[in-house]
């Protein structure tokens, strides 16, 4: 019972941590989208580097304060990385799709994307990242 109030606890502070780095993301977007890459075309633009701020906050804040893990950085870095490798480009594409060809509201999609990223991000880091390297000084545990 106290490993699963654990696991919630986690989930939860992962969940609000996700939260300020997704407002960091749309307020670089937006941003960007408004007074930088005003062509609704490029729009990808602006969405990707805006997932590049919200990745690098929320890896550092999340492994500190939600996995105190201290497993290689590199390593973890090179692990979260790879999950983006494959879903940086199919959101780029999902978001280009949906708000050029389909015209969606750009912020309705750029929602539904962070709620996918938000979701497997966090099984990804939890169980492939961190695996058994949660709570720990970097040594292995069950």
């Amino acid at each position: 019972m106290k490993k699963d109030r654990k696991e919630l606890f986690r989930a939860l502070k992962f969940t609000l941590f996700s939260v300020s780095a997704g407002l960091i993301q749309i307020a670089v977007t937006f941003l960007l989208a408004q007074f930088v890459i005003t062509d609704k075309a490029l729009y990808w633009i602006p969405y990707l580097i805006g997932l590049i701020c919200s990745v690098v906050y929320n890896f550092t804040i999340n492994r500190k304060y939600t996995f105190h893990s201290a497993a290689n950085v590199p390593v973890a870095m090179l692990k979260v990385f790879a999950f983006y490798c494959v879903f940086t480009p199919a959101s780029t594409l999902w978001v280009k799709y949906f708000t050029e060809t389909l015209h969606w509201n750009e912020i309705l999609v750029q929602a539904g994307t962070m709620l996918v990223n938000f979701v497997t991000e966090y099984l990804f880091t939890r169980y492939v990242v961190y695996r058994n390297q949660v709570d720990n000084d970097g040594t292995v545990s069950e």
